[in-house]
């Protein structure tokens, strides 16, 4: 007897024959995995892979790698510019030059009407370094304005800050090499499987080869917590006071590293008078871990030979964001563990491209981690561009966090938003949908004509994909690695670099500056660019004059910094330099890190009566950022379609609440409806929802902002759950899935 179906058609796998592969760089998170892209004897695309020779992925891909190759032919690229009025009828098709003319001549009406910073420019961390550099060259000497942001102000400006704060200069000190060496591990607000899965495939990978104890810092039991040693299930936003504590234990109990803290730190005494304070017996009432197992996890760190720490949004995303940071370095410099093999400070990338962003694009101050605020290299940024010096402004302008406000009050006027979405990135959504719809000028660049911010812009520019273009990404250790061009842009779209390029040409100083339209001679600026002093008068951290398109390729990327003498032969395809800070010396004044004595003050929205539950939010493995893309891809879009919510069985089972059924959340600012998933991951008074969907978490979310990074405190809101009607909740669920 035959069971199942009488004709059953098993699955089979196509066959995808590769005639030739082309080597790229993957365009999700920061890990900066080595891609090879397949294609056929037709020239078009079948398949991807990673590279067996990067030392980044050694071969491995994610889900997110291994389907990138869909993105080319995915559902609602744009495809031509288009226009509308400012009564916003529907968008109408036109020419490149009609929409550029029109984005320019917007740009100086407002300009001219309002003031030069009337006009605000946020991007992003998706695009190649060189387009980062143009973008920040058109903004700073062309255009003028000094409200320019990255929406890496979202996920990363907190770790900029603390490493300028602690070290003098943004760059994480570490690299993925260090879990090799390291001896002990804490990871603050860190869930590695689902966030970067090749990174912790290679942490895995080093603890197969060598246990060494791993400490996971999260109020959630998240997957990285599930394979945890030791799970500290901490109270949301107060890792200050967990870090001032170990501290405490580490000082008194004589553990630290005294020869390394003479020689190369400064502010010590004010470090070790202020922990007297945060005894594990009081730090225990606020951060929620028992004070045995404060003082056990702080001698395991401060005697281990070499101990690490890790972080993503868990510590950056939180209004002690900064201070965070800073508190891991003050871990990392009082144990010595600062420049050596497995000690570091290693913030983990969000945005494929952060780094590129924070290293060149001009957002923050100048190319090459230079600064507004100081004379000579503004001086010596307007000399290089052809500029008069008066012309760049003197301190950095409003974030992208200030800007949305200012649009509020009516300081700035028109916005351009290139490869950003802020309709579901930013918190309190409804707050920056009235932002939105003040504008008198909205010009949106992407490469989906279906972004939800795309609904209130005047003028899209629709962008080419990844690897339509040529450039470099730098990922979380600084290697810079490459993506060649594979297919031409896609139907009437194009490159962000000619984009940028074509709009500069309708500004007067285009006529003194030099706008390149070949990546790789952009990238040989930027070489020049990184070279010479700093203002101490060290060699420049930052320097990539070592580096070529073909040696980059060669080596599969290559780790700043990587000098022009570093690499006497032409075959020589050095790595670079993969830590930071081995010497001991700091580009800060005195060559000595800074010790910054942290007091925690709780300013966070907490649980009350009327909004009893915790908000948390995260992501999800098979998704990126606001599902602009992996929305639109089968194989990933499957298993997460829809908004959902983690919630404990018992707090449900107290509500009435049931598995899938669906809840409407309330904060202080809006409301969302989401499907329920019941699950111990979360304790009784939390819930967390992963922050890719459109219309949901953001609506909820506080978003105060830290005082030094200007980051938002997404993580840390409480909200209430209330039933609702099923019917009107499955359609509504619907309609957000076929927008």
């Amino acid at each position: 007897m035959l069971f199942g179906r009488k004709n059953r058609k098993p699955i089979s796998i196509p066959n995808k024959t590769v005639q030739q592969w082309k080597y790229t760089t993957c365009n999700y998170c920061s890990t900066g995995c080595s891609i090879e892209i397949g294609l056929n004897e037709e020239n078009k695309i079948v398949t991807t892979r990673g590279h067996a020779g990067a030392d980044v992925n050694r071969g491995k891909l994610c889900i997110k790698g291994l389907l990138e190759h869909e993105l080319f032919d995915s559902p609602g690229r744009g495809t031509t510019p288009l226009i509308r009025d400012k009564h916003f009828a529907d968008f109408k098709e036109t020419n490149w030059d009609t929409a550029l003319d029109t984005t320019a001549e917007q740009i100086k009406t407002i300009q001219t009407k309002y003031g030069k910073d009337a006009f605000a420019i946020v991007s992003s961390g998706q695009l190649m370094t060189e387009e980062f550099y143009t973008l920040g060259k058109l903004a700073r000497g062309c255009i003028g304005s000094n409200n320019y942001d990255g929406n890496t102000t979202l996920c990363m400006a907190s770790a900029v800050s603390g490493y300028k704060r602690s070290f003098g200069l943004d760059g994480p000190p570490g690299c993925y090499d260090d879990f090799e060496h390291t001896h002990c591990l804490i990871a603050f607000g860190s869930n590695l499987p689902e966030q970067h899965p090749i990174i912790y495939w290679r942490l895995k990978e080093a603890l197969e080869k060598r246990h060494f104890p791993l400490i996971v810092v999260d109020p959630r039991v998240t997957m990285l917590a599930q394979f945890a040693d030791i799970h500290l299930p901490i109270t949301p936003g107060t890792d200050c006071v967990l870090i001032n504590a170990m501290m405490h234990v580490i000082i008194n109990e004589q553990l630290q590293d005294q020869a390394y803290i003479d020689a190369h730190t400064q502010g010590f005494a004010e470090i070790k008078s202020l922990v007297q304070d945060y005894s594990p017996q009081s730090a225990q009432h606020v951060c929620g871990i028992d004070e045995d197992t404060i003082r056990h996890v702080a001698r395991l760190y401060a005697n281990a030979p070499a101990a690490m720490s890790i972080w993503t949004m868990g510590i950056n995303q939180s209004t002690h964001g900064s201070d965070g940071v800073c508190n891991i370095n003050n871990l990392n410099l009082i144990t010595g563990n600062i420049g050596k093999k497995g000690g570091t400070s290693l913030s983990i990338t969000g945005q494929c491209n952060a780094m590129g962003t924070r290293e060149w694009s001009s957002c923050s101050g100048l190319p090459g981690y230079r600064y507004l605020e100081n004379a000579s290299e503004r001086h010596e940024i307007a000399d290089f561009w052809g500029i008069d010096e008066s012309f760049l402004p003197k301190k950095r302008g409003l974030s992208e966090t200030d800007i949305f406000p200012a649009i509020e009050s009516g300081e700035i006027k028109g916005l351009w938003l290139v490869a950003t979405n802020p309709m579901t990135s930013m918190p309190n959504t409804a707050r920056i949908r009235k932002a939105l719809e003040k504008l008198e000028f909205l010009v949106v660049q992407d490469v989906y004509s279906d972004v939800e911010t795309n609904q209130f812009a005047h003028v899209f520019l629709p962008a080419s994909v990844w690897a339509e273009k040529e450039g470099c990404h730098t990922n979380t250790e600084r290697r810079v690695n490459l993506t060649r061009n594979v297919l031409p842009p896609f139907a009437n779209t194009k490159p962000d670099l000619w984009i940028f390029n074509q709009l500069a040409k309708r500004f007067d100083h285009y006529k003194t500056m030099t706008f390149p339209d070949n990546a790789e001679t952009v990238f040989d600026e930027m070489k020049e660019l990184s070279q010479g002093n700093d203002i101490y008068g060290n060699a420049r951290t930052l320097d990539i004059s070592g580096m070529s398109y073909d040696k980059i390729e060669a080596a599969r990327g290559l780790q700043w910094p990587c000098r022009a003498s570093d690499n006497p032969q032409e075959d020589d395809f050095s790595k670079g330099n993969a830590r930071l800070y081995t010497d001991g010396k700091f580009p800060t004044k005195t060559g000595k890190a800074n010790l910054i004595a942290i007091k925690f003050f709780n300013n966070n929205e907490q649980p009350c009566h009327d909004y009893p539950f915790w908000l948390n939010s995260g992501r999800l493995v098979e998704h990126f950022h606001t599902r602009t893309r992996t929305g639109k891809i089968g194989n990933c879009n499957k298993f997460s379609p829809t908004a959902f919510m983690e919630m404990n069985p018992d707090a449900a089972a107290e509500l009435g609440i049931t598995q899938q059924s669906y809840v409407r959340l309330t904060s202080r600012r809006g409301d969302a409806v989401v499907m329920v998933q019941l699950t111990q991951r979360v304790p009784r008074n939390m819930v967390f929802i992963p922050f890719h969907f459109h219309d949901c978490v953001n609506r909820l979310t506080l978003g105060l902002l830290d005082p030094y990074s200007r980051q938002p405190a997404f993580k840390q809101a409480s909200v209430r759950i209330e039933k609702t009607d099923q019917d009107e909740a499955a359609r509504l669920n619907l309609a957000r899935r076929a927008f």
